[in-house]
């Protein structure tokens, strides 16, 4: 055996040894309750008093003494938990509820029980505890409120990157940053963007009013400004007070005092590791800045970097084709006489899927204008650069003095043979300003409108063929010419299918609103066309535009609204039936029902012998000129040289009456030559026979 020593004396035990569950419960801030739910006592021992701020003598025992300290609607949400555990059969509850302390404020309390049963499962008594669970809720608040908050940055993080997915160019970065709803949820009261350019950082972006400071919107790499800062050194910077700021940068300084900020983030904009610009960020009443925001803003500067590489690489793509496509439209627009003409183009905005809208005002020999609409198929650069060549090229054939028929079948057949599998849609009318002489033609192209000098504004329905280089491949060149007028005053508005197509949204709906447009517009070429730019702008969905606008000069017919336009086209029966009805209604709505039958049967006679012995369409016009003397005019012109001449049928004969008919029932009649064509006219004296 192994002599161990002698053991050491045990030290001396404390009085108090061992402690009772009540001191130890009184440590910890926690007191106990028996509850007799046969007798409705409830003992509490000191600590629970104390817990809720009674003394001794200020408690019975009775639970609604307890009421004094207790809000209403804490009483009831406890007295519901601890009913439900009574009728559940639980043997345990646990709830917390807010107490009203003896300076009026509020403090969370939490209570357990262990409730007791007979053996038939009625409860009968409750044991438990209660205790002060301020600093405990305290902890669980600000936690959750960490936690909340960083939800909360971290979900404007994943809102702002999924709206930069979106933004195409850099304006719409710059636009999706500044958005009020965007980063200033983080907190920050304004935001500031520069781009490197050059050696030089330009800022783009200024995001709080009176924050822009003219001297500082250029700024070198190398000077002693935080974005050239974090430019060079490729490292954030973050300030997190005004006197770090005025110590670090005295120079911008003094433009940010007067702003009130007390704390500011600058992060450097890097894509594939090449520096793009800088992003800085300013906050008022913001001391520091937790590890998980700066990760935040690390991760939304690299998103931001990357949407911004993507927008500038769209823009400098844009503006190369835009620069293209541009250079080949017609730099300035030639003046005529007796003519007004505007013009207007926007190009898409989709980078190098420019399209292939063009205009072009030709002058043709014997002072009459050419006026060119078109539309190349595709968006992108090879379609601009086809609409280049098509255009030079319809120039060339217009300006040789061809018709436009044949203008347009050459067109087509050199469209054709660039072997571009490209077609395009085109229209080119031929005006002459000194008789207002107008010959259409259409490939595949929407009809142009004419606006009457007060406003009303009508389609020009013209016979069409296919639309050039599709024509020249199926061997159908042929294309129809309509031919009409226009009135000194009156506006002749082609346009391409981006103004008024806009997807998702029916074309006749895109035309109607563009019809209302003219109408409401100003008179004067310029402004209307910067009227109809304006008005249909919001429709359309970011094609491209074309718009050629071309006025005749002269004082207008004062006709007061009393006029009416319509072309026939050959084997249109629907045409027809429409000029009749129009006839019909004018004659009626100015006043000349006496002589109704006798003008609907001369004018339906006239445009009869137009289809019939003429190999294009008609115009027929309807008018009362002012004045006293009320005399209602007929004309229907036609593409023939070939004057009409009255013949006597016969008595078996079936065809030579027309001109009789005419002869008979007008008062005056008459033939003139319009253009390459005729015009038939015919009038009727309304105000003898409307009064007899």
């Amino acid at each position: 055996m192994v002599d161990r020593g002698t053991p050491p004396a045990a030290a001396p035990l404390p009085d108090d040894w061992p402690m009772r569950a009540e001191a130890n419960l009184a440590l910890n801030r926690m007191g106990s309750f028996d509850w007799d739910l046969d007798g409705g006592r409830l003992h509490m021992d000191d600590p629970a008093l104390e817990v809720f701020e009674l003394s001794p003598d200020e408690y019975d025992g009775d639970p609604v003494t307890l009421a004094v300290r207790v809000p209403i609607g804490e009483a009831r949400r406890l007295d519901a938990q601890v009913s439900q555990a009574l009728k559940d059969g639980s043997t345990t509850y646990g709830a917390y509820f807010r107490i009203r302390r003896r300076d009026g404020s509020l403090r969370w309390t939490h209570t357990q029980g262990h409730i007791q049963r007979d053996g038939e499962g009625r409860p009968h008594r409750i044991i438990g505890i209660i205790r002060d669970a301020t600093q405990e809720l305290v902890h669980v608040t600000e936690r959750t409120a960490l936690s909340e908050e960083r939800k909360r940055q971290t979900s404007v993080i994943d809102e702002t990157t999924a709206a930069l997915a979106h933004a195409i160019t850099v304006q719409d970065v710059i636009d999706v940053l500044s958005d009020s709803q965007g980063l200033g949820r983080l907190g920050a009261v304004s935001l500031l963007m520069g781009l490197l350019e050059g050696g030089r950082i330009h800022v783009v972006a200024e995001g709080q009013a009176g924050s822009y400071v003219p001297e500082l919107e250029y700024t070198r790499v190398d000077e002693d400004y935080p974005m050239s800062e974090v430019v060079r050194t490729l490292t954030p910077r973050l300030i997190t007070s005004p006197g770090e700021f005025a110590r670090r940068y005295p120079r911008l300084w003094p433009h940010i005092e007067p702003l009130d900020v007390s704390a500011a983030a600058y992060l450097p904009l890097i894509a594939q590791a090449r520096p793009l610009g800088a992003l800085g960020l300013l906050y008022r009443g913001k001391r520091n800045f937790t590890p998980e925001e700066r990760n935040l803003l690390v991760a939304l500067s690299s998103s931001i970097a990357q949407s911004l590489q993507r927008a500038m690489l769209f823009d400098q793509e844009h503006d190369i084709a835009e620069g293209l496509q541009t250079a080949m439209l017609p730099r300035t627009v030639p003046t005529f006489p007796g003519a007004r003409i505007a013009v207007r183009y926007r190009s898409a905005r989709f980078g190098r899927d420019v399209g292939g809208d063009w205009y072009d005002v030709i002058p043709v020999p014997g002072g009459r204008v050419g006026a060119v609409i078109g539309d190349v198929q595709g968006h992108d650069t090879h379609a601009a650069a086809v609409m280049g060549q098509l255009r030079i090229a319809l120039r060339a054939y217009a300006s040789e003095g061809h018709s436009p028929a044949t203008v347009m079948a050459r067109a087509s057949v050199f469209l054709h043979e660039l072997d571009t599998d490209r077609f395009a849609t085109c229209s080119y009318a031929e005006v002459d300003p000194a008789d207002g002489t107008v010959q259409l033609v259409r490939a595949g192209h929407i009809d142009p409108l004419v606006r009457h000098p007060e406003g009303p504004c009508r389609p020009l329905p013209a016979a069409g063929g296919l639309p050039l280089g599709l024509s020249a491949m199926f061997g159908q060149t042929d294309y129809p010419v309509t031919r009409a007028a226009l009135d000194p005053g009156e506006t002749l508005i082609l346009f391409t299918d981006g103004l008024v197509e806009h997807p998702g949204k029916d074309l006749d709906d895109g035309m109607r609103v563009l019809t209302d447009a003219v109408t409401r517009g100003p008179h004067e070429v310029e402004e209307l066309a910067d009227h109809i730019g304006a008005a249909m702008g919001e429709r359309t969905g970011g094609d491209d535009m074309a718009m050629l606008l071309l006025r005749r000069e002269g004082e207008p017919i004062p006709e007061i609204g009393r006029r009416v336009h319509q072309h026939v086209a050959p084997a249109d029966p629907e045409a027809l039936a429409l000029a009749r009805h129009m006839i019909s209604e004018a004659v009626r709505n100015w006043g000349a029902g006496g002589r109704a039958d006798e003008v609907e049967l001369v004018a339906d006679e006239l445009i009869t012998n137009a289809l019939l012995h003429t190999d294009g369409g008609a115009v027929v016009t309807v008018r009362m000129p002012g004045g006293a003397e009320r005399r209602l005019r007929v004309e229907v012109q036609d593409g023939s040289s070939t004057w009409p001449r009255r013949r006597e049928p016969g008595e078996t004969g079936v065809s030579g009456r027309g001109l009789l008919l005419v002869d008979r029932m007008a008062d005056v009649w008459g033939v003139e030559a319009r253009g390459s064509g005729k015009s038939v006219w015919c009038e009727f004296n309304v105000q003898d026979r409307s009064e007899n």
